[in-house]
């Protein structure tokens, strides 16, 4: 009989009735949070109180900084790579000659995956899910092998319902079968949001088309996108590809890399900045699977998707949390296998410049609420004995050590680094080491930012085509913009990351945010 995992469920420490383990998990919640006022708090005493030592400290920080960097970069280069080069693939070739490796999909052709695509829509305008469905019907895969289900709310009204038999007017006979779903309102134990609306889609589908049709459930791949999210011709016979190659397909996602540059062209600086730069860390994970958790826009097998009882409906951060609820499940089992291979997505833009600030700090610190996951897994590592000690330690590490460094990191680089000289005590004042570190702190900085011109030629060739209306000049600005990532770095990042931080550390829960979408 197979053990209950309880915890399988849990969205937030609230949830727990047991006293004692409210306690651990809710202490699991603060911990981000107060790490990270707590390293923030000790550099300012510190600067006050030693300053010859933190001196040290931050030039030796700097200097991590600066190999971190270069070590990074060469991973971001490595995935931008391969990533041409799959792009440059004829996926149908390839699965013609594929070695299928795993015993469950033994005999099976490739023409025989099927693809369930699930797009959640709220209050997305018409035009964006139909640019979606558009590329959708240009892909180079059996149109009889795929599955649309448009997932929308019953919150968003007759605007959305009306929307979506819009597109099912214009696209619904372009695929094997076209479904609408409507996610009902105030459900109890539910969050508003993505999860449960991408939760609630999928059983629809299960039960109306799925089931009804028999279709065996380790030949059907799920990908959840959103509804911004425009497929390559080749998406799918790319997935398809890693899917049948995988040894153990059921036990593992699949990760594209997201391009948000649909809009990149009317996207003020600072959005396109940030635009790339989570492209850019995206494609380092890629470089790097045994860290490598689901994000956005994603794949993974129906089979196992069933077996856990699909998206957890109680989180904000449906995406990342389907790693854990898979990993911790399947007893440390899973795993995220890199794609090499773009999906397009918008930038973060706005009817005004203001409005766009506020989306996009709003979309960050959504993202950065990701951190609810990590007293998710960690307390699960606590109850699941199965998964080894040195999986536990090798992704509790990580996760929380990049949860420190976005909150921290950019600060302590560019703002805390003057503290010593400012209000160092005693005769720090007087010393070489104080009238120097300035110099050294930006000469450091310096050399890390010519790692910007490889950043700035990579961003240049991921853009779309140049709107006519925009002049070649534009291209001056795409790369002057780098210019600008410090600021980027702490406005839109340790900002609203330690703005999330706190709200869980104080019980402030967030709720889910979907992000505007603005076409012109």
């Amino acid at each position: 009989m197979m053990e209950k995992k309880f915890y399988l469920n849990i969205g937030r420490a609230s949830e727990i009735v047991d006293k004692k383990e409210r306690r651990i998990y809710r202490f699991l919640e603060i911990f981000p949070g107060f790490l990270s006022w707590l390293t923030l708090f000790l550099v300012i005493l510190f600067s006050w109180l030693l300053p010859f030592w933190i001196a040290i400290f931050i030039i030796a920080f700097d200097v991590y900084w600066f190999f971190k960097t270069i070590f990074l970069s060469l991973h971001m280069r490595s995935a931008f790579n391969k990533m041409k080069i799959n792009l440059k693939r004829n996926w149908l070739e390839e699965l013609d000659k594929v070695n299928v490796s795993s015993e469950v999909l033994a005999g099976v052709k490739w023409q025989e995956i099927y693809h369930l695509v699930i797009l959640p829509m709220y209050k997305e305008p018409l035009e964006v899910a139909r640019s979606t469905f558009l590329s959708l019907t240009k892909v180079n895969y059996p149109p009889d092998r795929l599955i649309t289900v448009l997932a929308i709310e019953e919150r968003g009204g007759g605007a959305a319902l009306s929307a979506a038999k819009e597109i099912e007017r214009e696209f619904g006979s372009k695929f094997f079968k076209f479904l609408i779903t409507q996610h009902p309102s105030g459900v109890s134990g539910e969050i508003a949001g993505k999860g449960s609306n991408d939760s609630w889609a999928l059983k629809e589908a299960k039960n109306k088309i799925i089931d009804e049709l028999q279709i065996p459930y380790e030949r059907i791949i799920i990908s959840c996108f959103d509804v911004d999210t425009m497929v390559h011709p080749d998406f799918f016979g790319c997935l398809t590809y890693n899917y049948l190659s995988s040894e153990k397909p059921l036990r593992s996602s699949f990760q594209p890399i997201p391009l948000f540059i649909n809009n990149i062209w009317r996207a003020p600086a600072f959005a396109r900045i940030f635009a790339f730069t989570t492209t850019f860390w995206q494609m380092i994970q890629q470089s790097r699977p045994e860290r490598l958790i689901t994000f956005s826009s994603q794949s993974i097998g129906f089979k196992p998707l069933a077996e856990i009882g699909f998206w957890q409906t109680n989180v904000v951060n449906e995406d990342s949390r389907i790693f854990w609820q898979c990993l911790l499940n399947f007893d440390g089992d899973w795993r995220t296998i890199p794609l090499f291979f773009p999906v397009y997505m918008d930038a973060n833009v706005a009817d005004t410049f203001w409005q766009t600030v506020k989306n996009q700090y709003k979309q960050i610190r959504r993202w950065a609420y990701g951190v609810e996951n990590n007293a998710y897994f960690l307390y699960g590592f606590l109850k699941n004995k199965k998964i080894s000690k040195s999986k536990k330690w090798h992704l509790g590490f990580a996760m929380i050590e990049g949860a420190h460094s976005l909150t921290t990191n950019s600060l302590i680089i560019f703002l805390l680094g003057w503290l010593p000289t400012l209000i160092g005590r005693g005769i720090f004042s007087e010393t070489l080491l104080s009238y120097n570190l300035p110099y050294i702190t930006r000469l450091i900085m310096t050399l890390a930012m010519v790692g910007l011109v490889v950043t700035a030629i990579i961003a240049i060739n991921l853009l779309p085509p140049r709107p006519p209306y925009y002049g070649r000049f534009k291209y001056v600005f795409m790369v002057l913009q780098w210019l600008l990532l410090p600021i980027n770095m702490i406005l839109f990042g340790a900002i609203p990351a330690l703005d999330a931080q706190t709200r869980l550390a104080f019980g402030k829960y967030l709720g889910f945010w979907s992000t505007p979408k603005v076409r012109k």
